[in-house]
């Protein structure tokens, strides 16, 4: 008597990335943890040492805006790594080699 099993081909595509989903979250969760506590302790000096002085600062905007942008999640096409790069870069320059001596 063969085993009553449904072979692996046979189950919707959506549960192996399911599965695979659950599997990098299981990997990756205490460093994410640690970095957005990371993240929340130095906000919190910055706000406790008056950090609505630097609620206008353009460092803490790009940051404010990272933030919104990681909540953003699912809905932002999960291109979450690349728009934060393109936050947090400088605009491209034609003149750079000249402007930085290179």
């Amino acid at each position: 008597m063969q085993p009553n099993h449904v072979s692996q081909h046979a189950w919707p595509r959506g549960i192996h990335e399911l599965t695979s989903a659950e599997k990098i979250l299981d990997e990756t969760f205490l460093v994410l943890r640690s970095k957005l506590i990371d993240i929340a302790a130095n906000l919190d000096r910055i706000d406790r040492a008056g950090g609505d002085a630097t609620a206008n600062h353009p460092r803490r905007q790009q940051i404010d805006q990272a933030i919104r942008m990681l909540a953003e999640g699912v809905d932002s096409g999960n291109q979450r790594a690349k728009r934060l790069q393109q936050l947090f870069s400088r605009p491209y320059e034609e003149t750079w080699r000249r402007d930085f001596g290179v």
